[in-house]
């Protein structure tokens, strides 16, 4: 089981396939696992790295507040592409996981070869709706730290598929990584120069209006609505989702013919 230490945070990561480097990053309360629907079908192009953030399934669970954190999370993710030796890499992600991804490529940007942005949101340019939003991911905080980890039976698919040693990370995380403290994301849509795609799965109801306006504001953006999809479009249509997201990496010249 590959593990990096950052820190003294330890972060799960499985890398395989070879090629130029893809990473997939998994949603909130998620981890590595709900991407084992595409690793099979990108690996024979690409070195695909999935992960565990900090905070949830196999990495560590730090005690530490200030740990959890957007700029955190994406050191880790640079820590991954340098662990595998990789200088740049097409980067992607679900819910909070494709925030992540645009958080990256806004600070390194260098890196970032593709955007693969999945049922995903880009925050909020004003306060208050932002506001809103963070006093939604404390609420989830207190119930996780009240009640533990809950029963999924009835959460999206990815959810589904997780395991956490206990709730103590996805409280801590929810604090420190699914609150925003800005609009930087949101406002350097515009100013991404790389392909990007926006996928979205058509019943996915509160990320419609947002992925509209991210394949609106991305320069040149492709979008994909996954029909008869939720949140995890990936795993609730993996064919059509996998058929998107390979067409798109054909188009780009990033996966040949």
């Amino acid at each position: 089981m590959p593990l990096l230490d950052r820190d003294g945070v330890k972060i799960h990561y499985e890398a395989a396939g070879a090629g130029p480097a893809l990473i997939l990053t998994h949603g909130y309360s998620s981890t590595g696992e709900m991407w084992a629907g595409q690793v099979p079908v990108l690996k024979d192009r690409f070195t695909v790295v999935t992960w565990d953030m900090r905070g949830h399934g196999r990495s560590d669970y730090p005690q530490d507040q200030a740990a959890y954190s957007e700029e955190a999370t994406v050191a880790d993710m640079a820590a991954l592409l340098d662990e595998i030796g990789a200088k740049d890499a097409v980067v992607g992600g679900l819910s909070l996981g494709g925030y992540m991804s645009l958080a990256f490529h806004r600070a390194h940007p260098e890196r970032t070869r593709a955007l693969l942005i999945i049922d995903t949101g880009p925050g909020y340019k004003k306060d208050e709706a932002r506001d809103g939003w963070n006093a939604n991911a404390i609420r989830r905080a207190e119930k996780f730290e009240a009640e533990g980890l809950p029963d999924t039976t009835r959460s999206s698919a990815e959810v589904r598929l997780a395991r956490h040693r206990d709730a103590t990370g996805l409280a801590r995380a929810a604090r420190g990584m699914l609150t925003q403290r800005d609009a930087k994301v949101i406002e350097n849509l515009p100013n991404i120069a790389v392909p990007a795609i926006v996928i979205v799965g058509a019943n996915d109801t509160p990320f419609l209006a947002a992925s509209d306006y991210m394949a609106a504001k991305i320069p040149g953006a492709k979008k994909a609505v996954i029909p008869d999809a939720g949140h995890s479009a990936n795993i609730d249509q993996p064919e059509a989702f996998n058929a998107a997201l390979t067409g798109f990496l054909k188009d780009a010249g990033l996966m040949g013919a």
